[in-house]
């Protein structure tokens, strides 16, 4: 079995997926008495869990000491973190947990040079809202659809949060935007504005409020003043 589906058999076990998908929500590396306490599970167990999946290049580890403590002697408390680009593959292919969307950037970019040569980088702003809109019209014919729930779906991993913002904890585009920063994060904002558009979502808006190590769309109710806008 090669490292993609090593790593994507790992994830069947129900304790083992609810730690990954923990972990990867975080905004900071996660000890395993805080995985275990999030999901329920024994420490002991959480820490088998925790280090199979670094085992497959799922997460990353390393010892730290706990926030506001210095380093003493004794044990340091492993820590564990998502891996930040997915697992590549002896035949050049990537596993990503949630999936990127590259083929997507992709046509947004390559139609907007084809149409527009001469100012492509505003044609692709155009595009991404464009396309953005067309989706979310298209899945509000097909039913009524939940933000979060569509989100989820393009591999945005939504949190909400109690003061009403959802944070989206991935970035489909990551290598691309890791690389070209303002391009990119354009783009996704510009797409995300008009899927909120095409699902008639009037009561959320797209805000671009760049975090490390996430999407740098935040949606935030429309009633909220922007801060943080780019």
């Amino acid at each position: 079995m090669d490292d993609r589906w090593t790593a994507a058999a790992a994830l069947v076990d129900r304790s083992r997926r609810a730690l990954y998908d923990y972990v990867r929500r975080q905004e900071r590396a996660v000890s395993r008495e805080d995985a275990a306490k999030a999901t329920g599970i024994s420490r002991a167990l959480a820490a088998f869990h925790l280090d199979k999946l670094v085992e497959v290049g799922l997460l990353r580890a390393r010892y730290e000491p706990p926030p506001g403590r210095r380093r003493t002697r004794g044990r340091t408390p492993k820590v564990y973190e998502p891996a930040p680009d997915g697992l590549d593959a002896s035949d050049g292919l990537v596993i990503t947990i949630p999936e990127r969307r590259y083929r997507l950037l992709a046509e947004i970019l390559a139609d907007a040079v084809a149409q527009e040569p001469d100012d492509a980088g505003r044609a692709a702003r155009e595009r991404a809202l464009q396309r953005g809109r067309d989706l979310g019209r298209h899945l509000r014919e097909q039913e009524t659809p939940e933000v979060s729930g569509v989100l989820a779906e393009l591999g945005f991993a939504p949190q909400p949060e109690p003061d009403g913002k959802v944070l989206l904890h991935n970035c489909p585009f990551h290598a691309l935007a890791t690389r070209h920063t303002a391009l990119v994060c354009g783009l996704n904002h510009a797409l995300l504005t008009g899927l909120l558009e095409g699902l008639a979502a009037d009561q959320v808006r797209a805000d671009l409020v760049p975090r490390p190590g996430a999407c740098c769309v935040t949606l935030r109710p429309a009633a909220h003043p922007a801060t943080g806008s780019h």
